[in-house]
């Protein structure tokens, strides 16, 4: 795995708690990539309920279409 350094400033209370971890470097890189994997998961979410509230309009939408011609044959 590719690596890069960085230089970040974090609030003193969570620096002491993470000195308790054994390697500071994997924990934060773990905690990144959860936070990041949520947020996208998020997004995901938001764009799907759009797209379901789009899909309902156009179901309604091709319904009306549909009840108009149900009495044309009768």
């Amino acid at each position: 795995m590719n690596t890069h350094r960085l230089n970040i400033t974090i609030p003193y209370d969570l620096a002491r708690e993470l000195d308790r971890q054994p390697n500071k470097s994997r924990f934060i890189a773990e905690a990144v990539e959860e936070k990041l994997a949520a947020l996208k998961a998020k997004l995901v979410q938001a764009e799907l309920a759009i797209a379901y509230s789009r899909s309902t309009e156009e179901d309604r939408d091709v319904t009306q279409d549909w009840d108009s011609t149900i009495a044309d044959g009768l």
